[in-house]
């Protein structure tokens, strides 16, 4: 039975996960949206600080208890948790409560996923093979692109800012190389077509990032901009999307330029993450386009230098769950 409620991996259990999770869970439980947690119960009830947890079947179940107890499809883990020490040992369940969710959300059993943070070390220790949480969802979620346009793109929302980038974690100095006319165009594609479908703006302006200082300044500081983002740039005007740019990245995210598009491309990680976080360093939310499910996640890491201590804020975890909310009932209705 398809439900209106959201699947959420806990992600790292020795992390903040947990406890930003029953944070949120009191602070959504009279308004929604409702949501179902997907992992160990015990962990759950020990990081949440005396909030009532409940073992349930799924996600019916889940939408009923929900402003009683914090809902959790339990996976147990088969070792101890000491938060803030990650460990490899955990690596199964962690990898086992994101199929799970992203099975959920194929499924239609609920409306989305969202995906609470993984630290990456302990996940390769023991054998995975991905880069990070996009990466695997993207083949959990293979063959099928969403509305025609073939993910995965990270995006990541502040304010009025939507960012998407074309390469995401890999070293800078790679950049160049990897950045090729094929690929800024299928990242084009992909943002444009979800800026409609899922942020519901009709015609979409579709702002590009050059890659080098002032766009290159004519080739005199770099070729890029003249070799592959223009020609870029071009395919996408050519395929309907109202692409302009490449523009330089040092004057693209005053509020006066936020103003004349809807979504910027950027061409590496922190060209995005650095003004996104600037606006709303709390509040931030990654959002993986082009997935025939809907999902997103907090703009930050498992915060392993504070769990267990109270201290960490739910901000972003309750904003990636309302923009998840938002965008699975923009689908449904179109």
């Amino acid at each position: 039975m398809k439900t209106d409620i959201l699947a959420l991996s806990v992600g790292d259990p020795a992390g903040v996960g947990p406890e930003i999770i029953a944070k949120a869970w009191g602070q959504l439980r009279e308004t929604g949206p409702a949501f179902m947690a997907v992992g160990d119960l015990q962990s759950l009830a020990a990081a949440g600080g005396g909030v009532k947890v409940k073992a349930v079947t799924g996600p019916v179940e889940a939408a009923k208890v929900f402003a009683d107890a914090l809902p959790v499809l339990d996976t147990p883990l088969q070792s101890p948790v000491i938060a803030g020490q990650p460990s490899s040992a955990h690596a199964a369940q962690i990898i086992r409560c994101i199929e799970t969710g992203a099975g959920l959300a194929l499924s239609g059993a609920v409306a989305g996923l969202v995906t609470a943070p993984i630290a990456k070390a302990p996940l390769y220790e023991a054998g995975f093979k991905f880069p990070g949480h996009t990466e695997f969802l993207a083949e959990l979620t293979a063959p099928a692109p969403y509305a025609g346009a073939r993910g995965p793109v990270m995006m990541l929302t502040a304010a009025d800012l939507r960012a998407t980038l074309v390469t995401i974690h890999q070293a800078v100095g790679t950049v160049p190389a990897a950045l090729t006319i094929d690929r800024i165009v299928a990242a084009g594609l992909v943002t444009a077509q979800a800026l409609k479908t899922d942020f519901g703006i009709a015609q979409p302006r579709l702002a590009v990032a050059a890659l080098n200082p002032h766009a290159g300044e004519g080739g005199a500081l770099g070729r890029e901009e003249i070799e592959t983002i223009i020609p870029a740039v071009a395919a996408l005007r050519a395929r309907g999307v109202d692409a302009r740019g490449p523009s330089p990245a040092d004057s693209l995210f005053h509020p006066d330029a936020r103003k004349t598009y809807d979504g910027v491309l950027c061409m590496y990680h922190d060209q995005a993450l650095i003004p996104v976080k600037m606006l709303d360093f709390w509040g931030g939310v990654n959002v993986t386009l082009g997935l025939p499910i809907v999902r997103t996640s907090p703009d930050h890491g498992t915060g392993f230098d504070i769990a267990g201590r109270g201290l960490a804020r739910p901000d972003s975890l309750i904003a990636a769950l309302r923009l998840a909310a938002e965008i699975a009932a923009r689908r449904a209705a179109s």
